[in-house]
């Protein structure tokens, strides 16, 4: 895969390198851009739609470089590298999904660069993007740990399993769930005037209400994923038919 460097940081990324307008897609916490985009068929699927499919692996993750200080991991300076990415393959302006941590890094790219961005796509994440920080500090423990067998934290043994199935640098990820810098605003989200879809499962504990999101962001919509949790609504068929809708009436 390409790379280019963000400063010091490493970036791995994909590019489908189409003629159509570009979409760039940003994984969640623990994922990959194979994990979360290639292997759910969202980049075949937005590739057939004529769509130009741009992809990283967020520091610490994939096969970007790994970084051990939580204070490296600020989203607001992960968003900074997608659009540095952007800044690399000479891209103005693209729609932008993320999912998860992938949504928050998104808006911060919304409020930060708001100009670069046709539309954002915020997949997995609701209300907590403005009331509650990241995933709790017992999942960096599970990732930590040399005995897994040990870990009691539901939460814990699911993140633990995922990081060892992928084969991640579970060291980095910790100091990734610690960081993530100040949580957004209400005020800050507000100032979102670009199109925004909110899509989340109907059983999705994680998130928080997206319909409480969407009331904070003019003019955003809400697309529910029917029956499914956090980590399965990701390639749903759903959610794709319903972003694909966006991308397609959004100005």
């Amino acid at each position: 895969m390409p790379s280019f460097h963000h400063g010091p940081v490493e970036i791995s990324y994909l590019d489908t390198q189409g003629s159509g307008e570009p979409i760039v897609l940003v994984h969640g916490f623990g994922s990959t851009k194979e994990v979360n985009w290639v292997n759910p068929g969202w980049v075949e699927t937005l590739t057939r739609a004529g769509r130009r499919v741009i992809a990283l692996d967020n520091r610490g993750h994939g096969e970007s470089a790994k970084l051990y200080k939580p204070e490296q991991y600020d989203r607001a300076d992960m968003a900074e590298d997608v659009r540095a990415l952007m800044d690399h393959l000479r891209i103005e302006r693209a729609d932008v999904m993320g999912y998860s941590m992938g949504a928050r890094i998104t808006t911060n790219l919304a409020i930060a660069h708001q100009d670069r961005m046709r539309s954002a796509i915020l997949g997995g994440i609701g209300v907590r993007l403005v009331t509650g920080g990241g995933l709790p500090e017992p999942i960096a423990q599970a990732l930590e740990t040399d005995e897994p067998g040990e870990i009691t934290d539901v939460q814990g043994i699911m993140f633990r399993r995922f990081a060892d199935q992928t084969k991640s640098d579970r060291l980095a990820l910790a100091a990734c769930l610690r960081g993530g810098g100040p949580a957004l605003t209400r005020a800050e989200v507000a100032t979102i005037k670009i199109p925004v879809l909110i899509a989340v499962g109907t059983k999705d504990t994680i998130a928080g209400s997206p319909q409480e999101l969407s009331a904070l962001i003019p003019g955003s919509q809400v697309l529910a994923i029917p029956d499914r949790d956090h980590m399965i609504a990701v390639g749903d068929k759903v959610y794709k038919s319903g972003v694909a809708k966006f991308l397609q009436e959004r100005p």
